[in-house]
């Protein structure tokens, strides 16, 4: 006696049902009867899109070894759900076998940098053979993404070290280059200003020359008599108490220097010029 049994089947998902251990059909979604004992729902097949990852360990061309996680996003053909349900007894053991064979064939020809650079190349040769097989099992692969690449620790470490040590090596170089042009820079402000000073000293010399010869020509002009070396003493001695009254007024000052051979003839003009004060 056969009994009509009700069925509710959810959206995104089909039922497969059997008559006698053989196909017959697909059951949408919604509500949907089989006839028992002569039917059964065999199993249902999912339309979502689903997700597996997958971790990869194999060695690159410098010989260092690698962890790699690859996640693979597929899903049913709607089309083709009979192939999907039937062909395959483990489709995540299908997906997993195709990218160990893909990373392990692809890995080995890249060095440990390479792979890094390489991460949309190898997702690309990994979707495109997976692409290949599984459409003919009723899958498609929506996209393959290699989510991480893992060298060992110590590699790792080592890679820092490089790193570091190139950038060391670097800011040691733009150092001693900033200190060259200090130096650069500042030896030629010191030339400029000793030429600033030494012009400075040269129409300082300039002026007093100027100075002393309108000095000579206008004492020789009023004083009869006057000889230029008189006049040339007179303002040369005239100079000599300048420079003792400016060194002896200064506060930072203890010691006068005079000239050592001219001492007899200094004490002989002061007392002369005190005798002549009392007559």
């Amino acid at each position: 006696m056969c009994i009509p049994c009700c069925v509710c089947v959810s959206t995104s998902e089909v039922v497969v049902v059997e008559r006698l251990g053989k196909f017959d059909r697909l059951l949408p979604p919604g509500l949907g009867f089989v006839v028992c004992p002569c039917e059964q729902s065999a199993g249902t097949v999912s339309f979502r899109v689903q997700q597996l990852d997958v971790r990869v360990e194999t060695k690159t061309k410098d010989n260092v070894f690698v962890s790699t996680v690859v996640s693979v996003q597929y899903q049913v053909i709607r089309e083709k759900a009979y192939q999907a349900y039937y062909s395959l007894t483990n489709t995540q053991q299908q997906i997993t076998a195709h990218v160990y064979d893909v990373m392990r064939s692809q890995l080995p020809t890249l060095e440990l940098d390479a792979v890094f650079e390489a991460k949309e190349d190898l997702a690309l040769a990994v979707k495109n053979a997976l692409q290949a097989t599984m459409s003919d099992y009723g899958y498609q692969i929506l996209q393959a993404l290699i989510t991480d690449i893992d060298p060992d620790i110590r590699v790792k470490q080592a890679m820092n070290e490089i790193n570091s040590a190139k950038r060391l090596k670097f800011a040691v170089a733009e150092k001693a280059e900033g200190q060259k042009i200090l130096q650069v820079k500042s030896a030629e402000a010191e030339a400029e200003a000793k030429y600033l000073s030494g012009v400075g000293v040269a129409k300082q010399r300039k002026a007093i020359v100027d100075g002393l010869r309108t000095s000579i020509v206008d004492f020789s002009d009023g004083v009869k008599g006057a000889t230029s070396k008189d006049v040339m003493d007179l303002l040369l001695l005239t100079q000599y108490f300048d420079c003792v009254r400016d060194v002896g007024s200064a506060s930072h000052c203890k010691t006068t220097f005079v000239p050592s051979g001219g001492g007899n003839d200094m004490r002989n003009s002061l007392l002369q010029a005190d005798a002549a004060k009392l007559s």
